[in-house]
């Protein structure tokens, strides 16, 4: 994406979080939108910020917006909305320093998987009072993460980096 260019930046944040919200509402429809056991097609936008710096913003308003028109309390958006932009603004500092691509592909997925393997479980207990154990809660969480952020990221990956001349110009 062309650089100071504040419109564009905006518009495109714009757009990722929108895609984001529409994304998360599809898994909401089938129950794994948010819960113990969840898996957002969302979540494979999160490499994103590999591209663009319009990707952070644009994850975390979308994953704001998305938690609570899925169902969410406040609480848990504002919570769901910080492990996000956490792993995107990691994700986007590894795209600055990373260069080599297959040690992108094992790392750009990571910081989101990890921010919210350890932030969520902690809003399931709290904010909705879900009994069990946090480390149980990471792990379906966790696992979760990894299907939405590596599984169905990677691919997207993948496309973006054969095209992004022609996406991020």
């Amino acid at each position: 994406m062309k650089k100071n260019n504040p419109a564009r930046e905006i518009a495109a944040g714009g757009i990722i979080a929108a895609i984001y919200v529409v994304l998360t509402v599809v898994s909401a429809m089938f129950g794994l939108a948010s819960g113990v056991i969840q898996v957002r097609i969302s979540e494979a936008l999160c490499v994103l910020p590999l591209f663009t710096v319009s990707a952070v913003p644009g994850l975390a308003i979308g994953c704001f917006i998305a938690n609570l028109v899925s169902g969410g309390v406040f609480l848990d958006a504002v919570f769901g909305s910080l492990a996000t932009l956490i792993g995107a603004l990691i994700t986007y500092f590894i795209g600055k320093a990373v260069k080599g691509k297959s040690l992108r592909y094992v790392l750009a997925p990571l910081p989101n998987v990890a921010a919210n393997t350890i932030i969520i479980p902690w809003v399931l207990r709290l904010v909705y009072g879900e009994s069990g154990a946090i480390w149980y809660f990471a792990l379906t969480v966790g696992i979760g993460e990894i299907i939405g952020s590596y599984v169905l990221g990677l691919p997207l990956m993948a496309l973006l980096e054969k095209h992004k001349k022609q996406i991020f110009k």
